[in-house]
């Protein structure tokens, strides 16, 4: 009978979920044909004589350089692959190839800034060496990492000029790609640096052999990302050029994925075996299907170019849904194919680094599995990093302000961006109680399973409607658009479309539910 239930409940979900998308296409398409002359970013495209919204700086900058990066990491790969491959080449030699390419990559990026990177890594190497086993390690650590990360967007990464007029001219020769924008990802490799070469002088609780048993990936013959994180490596492993090529090895170097320097170290010894070359190839191949469905998307519909000429403030409550749901899905479908991208180049390279965006945005009814799906590595890094040394699951409420306000903060110094950071604590909180207490909560009866599932569904709604929120706020209208965002849906037009929008919302969670569900039969 309750299988019965739920099969009939599956595909009522269905249909709703299809009329839902059916509905939000056709009224995509109608407003991108009726405002597009208003629009701001749009340019002629190669789809059916249409406009192509590229109005997002970061995706128009990636798209119109994906040939010369292609080939350039084309180049990079095969020679390095050769050379790996010709002389059985091991970590420090390798680590030497790949400075040489890396430092031509990114000389043609920075330019002379090059000399800052290299200048406050090399400190950084001297501080983590020489104190890198006393107690005041941690706090002199992220002291430094933490006012170099503010400095350089405070003087936007310096100008040669200030030093001394001897070295003034050096400023016409700044690179293609501000130094200080990339340098937030160095700062996450000189941090775990720093803590992998502390922590390798001491004793881990990490039980490789028990890990090794448990893990499903470790026990098939495979090597998972934890033991790889987890599992220190030989002290010569920490020399200075093994540290560099870390911090500027080309495939990951402008966007990530980013990755621990045990796992980098490891995987430049040996190269990663997780990924056949079948599976490689197949992992590019469904980047280009990803990379079509986006070209449709910003063709088809504009959504960017709405939330970026402001055109969406004139219009109703329904349609400012529309326009926001399809921004957030275009931001994650850029960032899942720019890093993609690299992971890509860097797997052909014999590195396999975390997985971002795992699962799909539309498949996330939490704040914790949303935030751990989305910018997984970084992620990662956080817990590693940040969340476990400030105490765990036994300060939490705590950890989230500090963890999420030092986000906010290395992704650029913006009260939007910090309004994003707290605005997801505050939104964070209660689900961590509600929880907490649903964890103590035993369900003995179908009924009782019935109610849970149910109020569980009524939460994700809840939930997906704050993750709108807090993200919108963050990244598109800032803090002074959100007064106008809940009042235009708690005004009288605008409470049919919030109704809509919870229901619809509590509908796609009963559906993960039931993608869960299935997974965990296959499984």
């Amino acid at each position: 009978m309750n299988s019965s239930w739920r099969r009939r409940e599956l595909l009522f979900l269905t249909v709703y979920a299809v009329v839902f998308y059916a509905i939000i296409i056709r009224r995509s398409l109608q407003l991108s044909h009726d405002h597009y002359g208003k629009l701001y970013g749009l340019r002629p495209g190669w789809i059916s004589n249409r406009l192509n919204d590229v109005s997002d700086a970061q995706w128009r900058n990636f798209r119109g350089n994906l040939p010369i990066l292609t080939i350039v990491f084309g180049v990079f790969t095969l020679v390095a692959n050769m050379l790996r491959a010709y002389y059985h080449l091991k970590a420090k030699a390798m680590s030497i190839i790949w400075i040489m390419i890396s430092l031509i990559y990114i000389s043609y990026l920075h330019g002379a800034c090059i000399i800052f990177v290299l200048s406050i890594a090399s400190v950084n190497f001297l501080l983590v060496k020489i104190l890198g086993r006393t107690k005041y390690f941690s706090f002199v650590l992220w002291t430094f990492n933490i006012s170099f990360l503010l400095c350089n967007r405070i003087y936007e990464g310096y100008s040669f000029s200030s030093i001394g007029r001897h070295w003034a001219y050096l400023d016409n020769f700044r690179g293609t790609f501000r130094w200080h924008i990339c340098f937030n990802f160095v700062v996450l490799r000189m941090i775990s640096f720093g803590y992998d070469y502390h922590w390798a002088h001491h004793n881990s609780r990490f039980d490789q052999k028990k890990h090794i048993q448990r893990c499903h990936s470790c026990s098939s013959g495979r090597t998972c990302y934890l033991l790889l994180q987890e599992r220190s490596v030989q002290n010569d492993k920490f020399s200075f050029s093994i540290y560099l090529c870390y911090l500027v090895y080309a495939p990951l170097y402008i966007a990530g994925p980013i990755i621990s320097f045990n796992a980098f170290v490891s995987q430049l010894e040996t190269s990663q075996k997780n990924y056949s070359l079948r599976e490689v190839a197949w992992y590019g191949l469904r980047w280009i299907f990803s990379l079509i469905l986006m070209e449709l998307m910003t063709h088809l519909f504009y959504y960017n170019a709405f939330a970026i000429s402001g055109l969406w403030k004139q219009l109703s409550p329904m349609d400012v849904f529309i326009i926001g749901y399809g921004v957030l899905n275009f931001m994650w479908l850029k960032f899942f194919l720019i890093w993609r991208y690299f992971r890509f180049w860097s797997l052909i390279s014999g590195i396999e680094a975390p997985e971002n965006m795992p699962r799909c945005i539309n498949n996330c009814y939490n704040l914790e599995s949303f935030w751990k799906n989305w910018h997984a590595s970084f992620n990662k890094w956080l817990v590693r990093y940040m969340y476990i040394p400030l105490g765990g699951s036994q300060k939490k409420l705590l950890n989230i302000w500090v963890i999420f306000t030092f986000v906010a903060v290395w992704h650029d110094l913006e009260w939007k961006l910090l309004s994003w950071a707290w605005l997801t604590c505050i939104f964070f909180i209660p689900e961590m109680i509600v929880k907490s207490g649903a964890n103590a909560f035993q369900v003995e009866s179908a009924f009782g399973e019935f109610i849970f599932r149910e109020l569980s569904a009524v939460a994700g709604a809840i939930t997906i409607t704050c993750l709108m929120v807090a993200n919108l706020v963050g990244y598109v209208i800032g803090p002074s658009g959100l007064n106008w965002l809940v009042s235009r849906f708690l005004q009288e037009e605008g409470l049919p479309t919030l109704g809509g929008m919870f229901v619809s919302f509590y509908v796609g969670t009963k559906l993960m539910f039931h993608i869960d569900d299935a997974k965990r039969r296959r499984h």
